[in-house]
């Protein structure tokens, strides 16, 4: 053969209707919208014209959302956490302690179903222990096995969450206890 095999031919083929395709776009001077115009630009905040001490010029700082809104429904997790304070406090007031299972990767669970509880491979049988993170926070949760191997990661409920002051989309390194 003379250098044009197939791969060649179809790799050149490409090129040419790529090329014609170019061509063909440009020749319509601008009917067709952009898809992609504005998506990295950022609207400007508005400018409160009574503020006149406040340099017009700085946007306002961020500021945290006061409702974190978890499910289809759109409810905020404080409207979802049933749990008491007497709870709350009962959880976090007892220390780690118990034999050391390992350690696991914890996201949220179902955020409806209530109590202070860990699904994790960890355990093979519902058991009450505490898990811990790196930072010290400790609860004491109802352990609860789910299968797959100890590697894998485990869920854990949206009161236990905010009670080790996580947050709701945070992937937590856990400490999983047995009392």
């Amino acid at each position: 053969m003379n250098g044009f095999g197939a791969g060649n031919l179809f790799g050149m083929k490409h090129h040419i209707l790529s090329a014609a395709l170019i061509v063909t776009l440009s020749a319509c001077g601008g009917q067709f919208s952009n898809p992609f115009e504005g998506l990295g630009a950022q609207p400007e905040p508005p400018i409160d014209e009574s503020l006149s001490d406040v340099d017009a010029t700085d946007p306002p700082a961020p500021t945290e959302p006061s409702v974190v809104e978890v499910g289809a429904g759109g409810q905020s997790a404080a409207s979802l956490d049933k749990t008491t304070e007497a709870e709350k406090e009962a959880a976090t007031a007892a220390p780690a302690g118990g034999s050391v299972l390992g350690k696991t990767v914890a996201s949220l669970g179902d955020p409806t179903e209530q109590g202070f509880w860990l699904r994790t491979p960890l355990v093979e049988t519902e058991t009450q222990g505490s898990v811990e993170t790196a930072g010290g926070a400790v609860v004491q949760v109802k352990l609860i096995p789910i299968d797959g191997p100890a590697s894998a990661g485990s869920r854990i409920s949206l009161a236990a969450m905010r009670a080790l002051d996580l947050g709701l989309t945070d992937l937590a390194t856990l400490t999983v206890s047995k009392s």
